[in-house]
């Protein structure tokens, strides 16, 4: 299980594949650091670290790719388009998947997919459902958005290579430098308007993210597990915005709206909703704000390990720029 002495991670100077890096390193793995365009400055003081510039999207990289995979049991595979371009998406996240695919063919090694909880199709989902690998999935071709589109059709792709594969799902990801997400609702000027206070927010944190993807690194797959990363401590909206508040005095003002009064207004306004806002969409509106639990049963069992802090806590240690 353990004798991994080398991992690929790609997109590693990332949010995510910057933490993987760290985490690998802090068990004494070496890795090879793919990165696009610029190195961590961090990398140059450690020899067991090997960045490598490749571009994914450009097949012609697939050769170096080759060589870079001699030696490396694992790859975490964390490179991807994060925004909402379909166009950016087929060339960073599929084209570059397909690229990495094509190296690793042959080469014996490990995948462990950074994929999404943005799969899940939440509009077959009822309000306060517990929310877990077992639940239905959007249809590439009919998704809510590029994103979720791109993260179906990965890793389809991936699963179609014939790997061993890992498929980890993680929710918002968050730490250091990003402690906000578009899952609290939105401003109206310096008003900070909260929808729904109920459910929990799916967060993982970005060091409790990078333990998981190390730690499936680390074991061969046993077919192909697909597991939902997420915090054991998952705060309510209302706690969060609470402690953010208390620790930053910010937002300032707030607006709490139910879930039910704002997705009766959506679908009052159905018939304006391709010329508005996405959280005046149905779609996007239970994707992000429709409350909900978000158990981790499936990660805990099948890799193990535990928060290293209550949610306060990591928000303080974050808030302190401190992983």
């Amino acid at each position: 299980m353990r004798n991994v002495a080398r991992i690929l991670i790609t997109g590693a100077n990332g949010f995510v594949g910057s933490a993987c890096v760290a985490e690998a390193r802090r068990r004494g793995i070496e890795v090879t650091a793919l990165y696009r365009r610029a190195p961590l400055a961090v990398w140059a003081n450690d020899p067991g670290i090997r960045p490598l510039q490749a571009d994914l999207s450009d097949p012609a990289t697939s050769a170096a790719l080759c060589n870079a995979m001699s030696g490396a049991q694992a790859v975490i595979h964390a490179a991807a388009h994060l925004g909402g371009d379909a166009t950016s998406h087929a060339q960073d996240t599929l084209r570059g998947t397909q690229t990495l695919l094509d190296a690793m063919a042959g080469s014996g090694s490990r995948l462990v997919l950074v994929s999404s909880i943005a799969v899940y199709n939440t509009m077959q989902v009822a309000p306060g459902a517990a929310l877990d690998e077992t639940a239905p999935l959007e249809n590439a071709d009919h998704a809510r958005d590029a994103y979720a589109a791109a993260k179906l059709r990965q890793e389809q792709m991936c699963r179609a290579a014939g790997l061993p594969l890992w498929i980890l799902r993680p929710g918002a990801v968050w730490g250091p430098g990003r402690t906000w997400n578009a899952l609290l609702g939105f401003w109206a000027s310096k008003l900070h308007v909260q929808i729904n206070s109920g459910g929990e927010l799916p967060l993982t944190h970005v060091t409790h993210t990078a333990w998981a993807l190390v730690e499936a690194a680390t074991r061969a797959p046993q077919g192909t597990p697909v597991l939902n990363v997420l915090d054991d401590d998952r705060p309510t909206r209302a706690r969060f915005l609470r402690a953010h508040k208390r620790m930053t005095g910010w937002p300032r003002l707030t607006l709490p709206v139910p879930y039910s009064l704002w997705i009766a207004l959506v679908r009052l306004l159905k018939p304006l909703s391709a010329n508005l806002p996405g959280l005046f969409r149905e779609p996007i509106v239970r994707a992000r704000l429709m409350p909900l639990t978000w158990p981790n049963t499936a990660l805990r069992s099948t890799l193990g390990g535990e928060d290293t802090d209550t949610f306060e806590g990591m928000l303080t240690r974050s808030l302190g720029g401190n992983p």
